[in-house]
This record gives C-alpha cells, sequence and structure tokens, in this order.
C-alpha cells in the first residue's frame, strides 16, 4: 500500500494541518504493516508556479527545450506519477484568504494533466485518477461551515471539485475551525479533528 503525504502549510511546527496530516498518516501506518510514505513538504520545497516557459515545454519539440523546461518536466511528471500510484493521499489545507495556499495550487497545477489523470471525451472530461482514497485536513483560524460562512470557503470544495476531476470520488474532509480564536478554542478544534480522524475507514 502507497500513501502520498501533501503538506501545504508556512507555519511549520505551529501548523495545525500539519499536525493532523500527521496524525492521519500515523494511523494509516498503524494500520497497514509495510506502508510505503512520500511526503511532500510543499511550505519547505515549494513547487513553482506555472509560468508561460514551464507551459511552453507542451508546445515545443523536447529537443528544443531548455534547462528550465528539462527540469520542470522531469519534476512534473514524479509528481504525477506519485499522485498516481499512490492509494491513499493525505493533503495538509490550511485556509489561507478563503482558499488554498498558493503552494497546494502549484501542486495541483502539475497533477492535473490531460493525458494523466483526465482526458477529453466527446461527452466532457473523464478523470484518470483511479480508485484511491483522499484525506483532507482543513485548519481555518474562523468558523466557515455556517451558511454565511461557506459564501466565502473556496477551500474545501475547490479541493472536492479538484480531485472529483480526475476521477476521485472517495474525498474525506476532516475540519479543525476557530484554530486562531485563542488556545482554548484551538486544542477543542484539534481534539474534534483528532477524534474524527480516528474514526476514519482507511
Amino acid at each position: 500500500m502507497k500513501l502520498l503525504h501533501i503538506d501545504s502549510s508556512i507555519l511549520g511546527d505551529n501548523s495545525v494541518s500539519r499536525q493532523l496530516s500527521a496524525s492521519v498518516v500515523a494511523a494509516v501506518a498503524a494500520r497497514h504493516p509495510g506502508l510505503t510514505i512520500i511526503h511532500r513538504d510543499l511550505g519547505r520545497d515549494p513547487i513553482a508556479h506555472l509560468s508561460a516557459e514551464i507551459l511552453g515545454a507542451a508546445f515545443t519539440p523536447e529537443q528544443d527545450w531548455n534547462e528550465t523546461q528539462r527540469r520542470e518536466r522531469e519534476l512534473t511528471d514524479t509528481l504525477i506519477d506519485e499522485f498516481l500510484d499512490s492509494d491513499v493521499v493525505v493533503i495538509g489545507a490550511p485556509m489561507y484568504n478563503f482558499s488554498i495556499p498558493s503552494q497546494l495550487k502549484s501542486w495541483i497545477d502539475r497533477i492535473a494533466a490531460a493525458g494523466r489523470t483526465f482526458r477529453y471525451t466527446e461527452s466532457g472530461p473523464v478523470g484518470l485518477a483511479g480508485e484511491k482514497k483522499v484525506v483532507v485536513l482543513s485548519s481555518r483560524g474562523g468558523v466557515y461551515s455556517t451558511q454565511q460562512g461557506q459564501l466565502m470557503d473556496f477551500q474545501e470544495d475547490y479541493l472536492r471539485a479538484v480531485m472529483g476531476f480526475v476521477g476521485i470520488a472517495a474525498v474525506e474532509v476532516v475540519r479543525a475551525e476557530s484554530v486562531s480564536k485563542g488556545d482554548e478554542a484551538r486544542a477543542d478544534a484539534i481534539a474534534g479533528a483528532q477524534a474524527a480522524i480516528e474514526a476514519l475507514a482507511l
């Protein structure tokens, strides 16, 4: 069994999403001896955002690629292979300005690849990512699960949509809210999320 662990918080040891994603990985490892884990820390080792130069490799003969295009194409292929080869994907996703970190968006821009993780058909796009489970560890400084809050939440629905687009229906979201509202609120949010993690079927 293979697990891909993605962290995207820029807060290091102070990150709630990192703490929760590590708990999920530990839980899966305990249930599946011999688990293979690949960890991508996008906060520590960010992936370059797509640029005209990087994207241009797709429309340029390989023999004409420059050094940057060759390096970034190799990285993109590696990221896609890691994603496709995994049985479980664990994503630590804090909310930044009502959405996901740009570091996580860079990873998504690499793995959402026509011909690899989805394809176009006459009836529309079809996901190719296969049967795998995705667990999103969503952390928020405020509360966005209320009816009013959901109007400003472009984090969880976006991640569900992207994973659905590449063919993954089994997406679990574990949420910790109000983590910036004081020590007690933060502790309660983490405890609630940890209880939800223990109940996951992985």
